[in-house]
């Protein structure tokens, strides 16, 4: 770039341009709101037959060419702010150099050099130290033996003109790299010239995402940054204190670190999730489709020695290990898969029997996968119940763990009396892969523990609503563990605590689960086995579990059986929990207390 280009150059264009761009984000952002959680909920909760099927088809795509552009259109417009930012760097380094040339009576010449006048102490034979010409000079070496050339001259012009020179090629520089940099970032968001938003096209803005991000890092570390390992609240203060441009820029350049950041409002950490998600399921996608039409040979053929006579007399076949390692990694990503398009499931699922509007709180596809998913606004509920589920969760099987709470909130909803709820699925940890390898250790809990406790400081930071909600956790499994951990450690930030098949939660009474006495419930169904076999490894002193009368939870009934039907639709397993949920513990249906002469172990019931 040269002289007059950047002298001429306006940042502020830029800027505008970029402000229009959010602004077609923020429209976009709207409609998809409008078609999704409003029409077409509508729709699904009115309307059925072929016909209806047919048109919430057509809204849900149309939906997702809003999304799109919102994505998109958020993209170019930080990718403009970013642009005007360095470019108003480079000219405001060059305005000074200007002035600065001005002042001392330098002339600017038009390819950056500076030509300064003759002045300073004559010499010996009376003459004055001549002026001249120097151009700038940015790299390192020569700056220095320039620099040290214009000290060492008799004219103070020289060093003056020197320095002006070097900040206007350092300008230029500046301005040179930022035009290279953002051209090709800018010129790649370009969108298809079809209204269909393909798994490739979410594949190519996840790209998009990543260049842009790293081109814009000096635009966006000049901006206020999070707190660093910061509480809840100190993440909301955050937030508040960024204005609409600021808060656009991290959500377009960094919408996974804002995704997963407790205290901030559900709705800002929903539009950043989706983002992600939408991304990640066109990447995940397109690299299934690779690894299925790039397969290795499943079998080759061998001799067969025969084991009698030694001989080789035919060939067999046997599968190969590269198509071991192929399968394996190929399940594994169909997996991720899954839990995406569940989750997906669920969004399109909004308005169906009344069902809310879901919230993506928490998502990512590292280790066993993140899914955190809320149905109904938390931050306006007035109860809200946070789920923990046990061994093998992971986002492939988030599914059946999306299902319980929806289960949850409909048998909640019903029982109420007019008050909003909340139900969230929480995989915000990596859970026991193994009931038998790992399912006896504890290490997965303490590890979950924190954030599990942050989420729920997060709940309670982001609400908004007219009093303050009432908070239940339900823990399954080792998810009670989790709870029970979480307690140990730190501070349970709940009113109630709910555990269903519970192997043990560390510690030894209900005093020690941080809710008010009489608030920690337990159900324990027929021949679920992880009670009494889980003891052994997450019992508290005396290997005392949930399930003991001398722990002191209220046992609840159950008419379900074995470990995985405490959230069947109908039952009483189901309708206890809602009570409590909804804060009718009064309601709640309780097993009569063992006489003690059954107790084993001390302090529980055999």
């Amino acid at each position: 770039m040269d002289l007059a280009t950047l002298k001429a150059f306006e940042p502020a264009e830029y800027a505008e341009a970029a402000d229009g761009y959010r602004s077609a984000s923020d429209m976009a952002s709207a409609a998809k709101d409008q078609v999704e959680t409003r029409i077409a909920a509508a729709m699904r909760q009115h309307l059925k037959g072929e016909a209806a099927n047919a048109a919430i088809g057509q809204l849900t795509e149309l939906g997702k060419n809003f999304h799109y552009i919102q994505v998109e259109c958020g993209l170019v417009g930080a990718a403009l702010e970013a642009f005007s930012y360095e470019m108003a760097a480079a000219r405001k380094k060059l305005t000074g150099a200007l002035d600065e040339a001005r002042a001392a009576h330098l002339t600017v010449n038009s390819d950056g050099s500076v030509s300064y006048p003759p002045g300073g102490e004559k010499s010996e034979d009376g003459r004055t130290p001549e002026g001249g010409t120097v151009g700038g000079l940015t790299d390192g070496t020569a700056a220095a033996v320039g620099r040290q050339a214009a000290n060492l001259d008799p004219n103070p012009h020289h060093r003056l003109a020197q320095e002006c020179a070097d900040l206007i090629a350092s300008a230029l520089k500046e301005a040179t790299e930022a035009d290279e940099k953002w051209a090709p970032k800018v010129r790649a968001l370009k969108a298809d010239d079809d209204l269909t938003v393909s798994d490739r096209d979410w594949a190519d803005t996840s790209s998009d995402t990543s260049g842009v991000n790293e081109a814009g890092k000096t635009y966006l570390d000049s901006l206020p940054q999070p707190p660093e390992n910061g509480s809840p609240k100190a993440v909301a203060a955050w937030w508040r204190g960024l204005d609409a441009e600021e808060r656009a820029a991290w959500i377009s350049l960094r919408p996974a670190s804002v995704g997963a950041l407790d205290g901030l409002p559900s709705t800002v950490r929903d539009e950043a999730n989706r983002m992600v998600l939408a991304e990640s399921r066109g990447v995940e996608q397109i690299k299934y489709d690779a690894w299925l039409k790039n397969h290795p040979e499943p079998t080759r053929f061998q001799p067969f020695i025969d084991p009698y006579t030694g001989s080789v007399n035919k060939k067999i076949s046997v599968e190969t290990q590269e198509w071991k390692d192929w399968e394996e990694a190929r399940k594994n990503s169909h997996k991720s898969l899954e839990g995406m398009t569940a989750i997906q499931k669920r969004f399109d699922a909004t308005g169906k029997n009344g069902l809310p509007e879901a919230y993506l709180l928490g998502f990512g596809t590292e280790a066993d996968g993140r899914a955190i998913i809320a149905n109904g606004n938390p931050d306006t509920a007035d109860h809200q119940a946070v789920y923990v589920p046990g061994t093998t969760a992971d986002l492939g099987g988030i599914e059946g763990d999306i299902n319980r709470m929806v289960n949850v909130w409909h048998e909640a909803d019903g029982k109420s009396g007019g008050k909003s709820v909340s139900t969230i699925t929480w995989l915000g940890y990596d859970a026991p892969d193994s009931v038998v390898k790992d399912a006896p250790f504890s290490h997965y809990a303490y590890d979950g523990a924190p954030a599990f406790n942050q989420f729920l400081d997060g709940l309670e930071e982001s609400h908004s609503g007219d009093s303050e909600p009432h908070r239940s956790v339900i823990g399954h499994s080792y998810g009670t563990t989790l709870i029970g951990a979480a307690a140990e450690t730190g501070r349970l930030n709940a009113d109630d605590v709910i555990l269903a098949g519970s192997p043990g939660v560390r510690v030894s009474s209900a005093d020690e689960l941080d809710v008010p006495k009489g608030h920690v419930w337990n159900e324990e169904a027929r021949k679920d086995p992880v009670p009494d076999i889980g003891r052994w490894g997450h019992g508290g002193s005396g290997f005392i579990i949930p399930s003991d009368t001398g722990f002191g939870a209220n046992q609840m009934t159950t008419d379900t059986e074995g470990h995985s039907g405490y959230w069947d639709e109908g039952s009483d397993s189901l309708l206890n929990q809602a009570l409590v949920v909804v804060g009718r513990g009064d309601d709640v249906a309780l097993k009569p207390p063992p006489p003690p002469e059954t107790w084993m172990y001390g302090p529980g019931p055999m």
